[in-house]
């Protein structure tokens, strides 16, 4: 009998905001902690096994606290360090954020002692997924970054690697047969799609040929029907659509006022120079000779 991935009536969250991403693979159970293995081990394209992760949890009295984001902060069983981010909305400056922050994954590692050094370090990685904005003008939806000299193409063969996964450029690798995708595909696909009806039978085709993404779905379902769930993300949803149209309505307010200002600033001028004694025409004049 085939399993039934979705009821008719099943209206899953959205796994692309972040707080969502973050319940369904850092709960305590199984199936969450070996989705997060197999999401992590097709990203980085090696078997990885999640054996910690650290809680960031922002302090809910705190509002400028509950405007972080909620990455998974995850150790692998042979002491790699790895951050996974799902970014709804990426910040201006995503590139160097994501630089500076895996620096610190790897100056975080402690080799002090006479018995440490640093060939001690483990290797880090920092998953970026990301959703709305494009970070690079190509079409390739995936990149993973480390040092190298680009003139002679040698890397410096270190420990820190970043990787993005631009869920906007997968318009054409959704339209593949399921059987042709990777597994990177297939979850990048899952995570942009999963809540598009149009695209549900794609999506089954690939719960069924995943079992990582499978377990990721179930999770998630329970956490969509789960009251108490329902209630808490809901709430952290609000608060972050209440404050990015907040955001969004004060720099509309701000441009407004500018060009208010602007207009004033114009008009008064124009009048000074009136009142020099100046003609229309010849301020007119002045002014497209200034701003050719």
């Amino acid at each position: 009998m085939k399993k039934i991935y979705f009821e008719e009536d099943d209206e899953p969250f959205d796994i692309r905001y972040d707080n969502v991403f973050k319940a369904v693979f850092t709960r305590d159970n199984q199936l969450s902690n070996t989705a997060l293995s197999k999401l992590i081990s097709a990203f980085i394209s090696r078997e990885v096994k999640v054996t910690s992760i650290n809680i960031n949890e922002p302090p809910i009295e705190s509002f400028t606290d509950r405007q972080i984001r909620f990455d998974i902060n995850c150790r692998a069983e042979n002491g790699e360090r790895i951050n996974v981010e799902m970014s709804l909305n990426p910040d201006k400056f995503e590139l160097v954020r994501l630089e500076f922050y895996t620096a610190r994954l790897l100056t975080g590692q402690n080799i002090s002692g006479s018995k440490v050094s640093y060939d001690k370090l483990t290797e880090v990685y920092q998953i970026a997924i990301l959703a709305n904005k494009r970070l690079f003008s190509d079409d390739v939806f995936m990149h993973a970054f480390e040092y190298y000299d680009p003139d002679r193409r040698i890397s410096l063969k270190g420990k820190s690697r970043i990787i993005t996964v631009e869920l906007s450029k997968l318009d054409k690798i959704v339209e593949k047969p399921t059987e042709e995708m990777n597994p990177q595909e297939s979850w990048a696909v899952y995570l942009e799609y999963l809540t598009d009806k149009s695209k549900r039978e794609k999506i089954i085709e690939i719960l069924e040929r995943e079992e990582g993404i499978a377990m990721a779905n179930e999770v998630l379902l329970n956490i969509s029907k789960d009251e108490i769930e329902q209630a808490r993300i809901t709430s952290e949803l609000k608060y972050k659509l209440d404050t990015q149209s907040a955001l969004a309505e004060a720099e509309e307010d701000g441009i407004e006022k500018g060009r208010q200002e602007m207009k004033q600033e114009m008009a008064q001028e124009f009048i000074n120079l009136l009142k020099s004694g100046k003609s229309p025409e010849e301020i007119i004049r002045e002014y497209e000779a200034d701003n050719r």
